[in-house]
This record gives C-alpha cells, sequence and structure tokens, in this order.
C-alpha cells in the first residue's frame, strides 16, 4: 500500500505522535531509526504500523530490518519522501519508522534475577538525560529501572533515540515514589540515595549484594518521599533518609555542587559493576 497525501488520516494519526497528549490518548509512540526499529522488535514491542520510504531506504541495515518486519503483524504502508518527511523527527531520516502499542508495565511485572541491581529515577524532566541514563544502564548491566514521580514520558522520541534503543531492551516501569519505596522494601533491597549532602562517599558503598541506586531530578533533587516521616526540617544534612535508606555522595571539587543526572547514574552504575567483578 502506498501512501503520496500527508492529509491521509493514518499519516496525520501517527504525525500526532510526537504529542505526549496524543500518545497517551492513542496509547501509541512512534520509533524514528533502524536501530531504534531493531532493538524494539529485540525487545518484543508490538508495532501496529511502518512506514517505509523506499527511496531513503537502500543501505544493508535498512533492507536487513525490512525482511525482519515482513514477518511481524504489523501493517506497512509505503510512504512518499514527502509524508515521510512530516512523520520522521526531527532531521533524522533513515527510510523506516513504526508506530508501536505502548507496554502498559507496572511494577509486578519486574522480574529481577538473584543478586539484583536496580536504579531508580524520581522527577527527572529532560527525556535525553532518562535516554541517557538507560544507555548506562544497559552498559552496566542495570537489571531494570523504575521511573518514579512523574516526569518525562518514557517514550518521548528523544528519550528513544539517547537510549540508542536500549529503553526498548531493558525492564522499564514508571510508578509513583511511595509506590516504589514500598516495592524496594518488599524485596529487600539495600537502597543507596544520591544527595548532594550524602554522608557517605560512594566509592565506600558495598554495592555487591542485591540493591538500588536512587537519583533525583536535575533542578530539585529527591522529593519529601524519601525522608524519613519527621519533618524534612528535623533531619540533619548528610543524615540517612528513612531509616534503611543510605544517603550516598559524589565528591565535588570545583565551583559546582552536582553532575548532570546521567553522569552522577553513569558514575554509581560502573562502580556497581566494578564491584560486582
Amino acid at each position: 500500500m502506498k501512501i503520496t497525501s500527508t492529509a491521509n488520516p493514518r499519516v496525520k494519526a501517527a504525525a500526532k505522535l510526537r504529542n505526549p497528549r496524543q500518545r497517551a490518548a492513542q496509547g501509541r509512540f512512534m520509533i524514528n531509526g533502524v536501530r531504534e526499529i531493531g532493538r524494539a522488535l529485540d525487545g518484543g514491542m508490538k508495532l501496529q504500523e511502518v512506514f517505509v520510504c523506499l527511496e531513503q531506504c537502500d543501505g544493508a541495515e535498512c533492507q536487513r530490518l525490512l525482511r525482519r518486519l515482513e514477518k511481524t503483524a504489523a501493517v506497512q504502508f509505503e510512504v512518499s519522501p514527502a509524508v515521510y518527511s512530516v512523520l520522521a523527527y526531527g532531521s533524522r531520516e533513515e527510510g523506516v519508522l513504526a508506530v508501536a502499542e505502548t507496554p502498559q508495565r507496572n511494577l509486578n511485572d519486574l522480574w529481577l534475577p538473584d543478586n539484583p541491581l536496580v536504579a531508580v529515577l524520581e522527577g527527572v524532566e529532560k527525556p535525553g538525560n532518562l535516554g541517557a541514563v538507560l544507555r548506562s544502564a544497559d552498559g552496566a548491566g542495570v537489571s531494570a529501572v523504575i521511573v518514579a514521580g512523574g516526569g518525562v514520558d518514557l517514550y518521548n522520541p528523544n528519550a528513544i533515540r539517547a537510549s540508542l534503543g536500549a529503553i526498548f531492551t531493558l525492564p522499564v516501569v514508571a510508578a509513583s515514589s511511595e509506590e516504589t519505596i514500598a516495592w524496594l522494601r518488599t524485596q529487600n533491597l539495600k537502597i543507596f540515595a544520591a544527595r548532594v549532602d550524602g554522608a557517605v562517599n560512594y566509592t565506600t558503598c558495598d554495592f555487591t549484594g542485591p540493591c538500588a541506586v536512587v537519583l533525583g531530578s536535575e533542578a530539585a533533587g529527591l522529593s519529601d518521599a524519601w525522608w524519613s516521616d519527621s519533618k524534612r526540617g528535623d533531619s540533619r544534612p548528610g543524615d540517612s533518609i528513612r531509616g534503611d535508606i543510605t544517603a550516598i555522595r559524589l565528591p565535588m571539587c570545583g565551583a559546582a555542587d552536582s553532575l548532570n543526572v546521567s553522569a552522577a547514574a553513569a558514575v554509581l552504575f560502573y562502580e556497581a559493576l566494578r564491584q560486582r567483578r
């Protein structure tokens, strides 16, 4: 089936998926790029539609992907370059993009190995940061990532791109901060929360056992949900937040008091990997 008009209803519906409200309303999201679509297939994503511009999909990698897509249940459309440019996100045009059903996952869907390392991101607002954290988590062997307390849309195109498609192969769910804290406790995980005034240097922490690393938003850090039941002002800088959570810090030797959340996550994930090896 070939589509040459940008007014085609399927094209118009797919183009709206750039908007987060439309992604929520349609229960779908767009995947742009050969590598990302391939990893979506690897991760078991349910593709509904595929749009292919043959004039641009002339590379060997793209052709291999098309052969994989033929074995899926997704409806495929050949589109003109003009239609494809309306659908493609940003300046990236690799000749193929897909529309997938948004996974409905929660904490109960997470399966953890015997010695898990779980990452928690609370209130992260920038999709590029979320994607970069997911990429580092994938590289360092993190078992699962929980996006807590709202913030960025998991399937924002920039988050997908920055993760290099790792968002599809790494177990990722969203939950409230309170639900996340309760779930971490039921899993008997040692919890390390990164804070500017944390009492414990991250290099002295023992990440070798089942544990979780918690990072807050770029602007506000961790919310009050992670503090003890007493008022925030009653806690001294460096105290553990809640009795079973250890506040840790990364040393800062310059004028800045913290790293970007994606950089901090990479440092902590790879320190855990180093210890575990």
